[in-house]
């Protein structure tokens, strides 16, 4: 199974539509499963002070990490930059999830990275520490990356990605998350 996560709790935001959109580039491409978890649509209850405690799991978050991250084999992390970064309700989400099944979590699984900006670096920065976080609790991360710039210009007045050599760039990372 192969997870696409938007790296964002914000509302109707860019990052939703490239993460929406790689995800049936990845469905036309092959017979696995491939779920699409939006940061932006889940329960917000498992962030409180016991949240790090044994048994501080909220029943929601549990729900998410068992329907969502133990069973995949891979994760595509589609990340908009914040503050030179990625956003910090994805790192909140990841250190929540290490709390219960640690290992089987994130241990021995791959990822890939797709950084969207505004600007024109294509979240490299925030696509270099993400991979940092993920290499020390033990996923692989691919070494190719897919960095996307100047995304509004991208965008057709339908909110969808127009731009044809983008959506062949999207579609070519996609090969490569499969056979990564």
């Amino acid at each position: 199974m192969i997870t696409v996560i938007s790296g964002t709790n914000r509302t109707n935001s860019a990052c939703r539509k490239f993460a929406e959109q790689f995800a049936g580039l990845l469905r036309a491409q092959t017979e696995q499963t491939v779920k699409l978890l939006l940061l932006e649509d889940i329960p917000h209850d498992w962030f409180h002070p016991g949240m790090y405690a044994d048994g501080g799991q909220s029943p929601s978050l549990a729900a998410l990490q068992d329907e969502y991250m133990l069973p995949a084999d891979k994760f595509v992390f589609v990340i908009p930059e914040y503050n030179g970064s990625y956003p910090g309700v994805l790192k909140l989400f990841l250190d929540a999830c290490s709390i219960r099944a640690y290992k089987p979590t994130f241990k021995g699984k791959k990822a890939a990275l797709i950084g969207i900006a505004s600007g024109r670096a294509g979240n490299i920065r925030g696509i270099d520490h993400l991979t940092g976080v993920l290499m020390h609790v033990g996923t692989a991360v691919m070494p190719a990356i897919l960095p996307i710039s100047r995304i509004k210009d991208l965008l057709g007045a339908d909110g969808q990605i127009a731009d044809v050599g983008t959506l062949r760039d999207m579609d070519g990372f996609a090969a490569a998350v499969l056979a990564f």
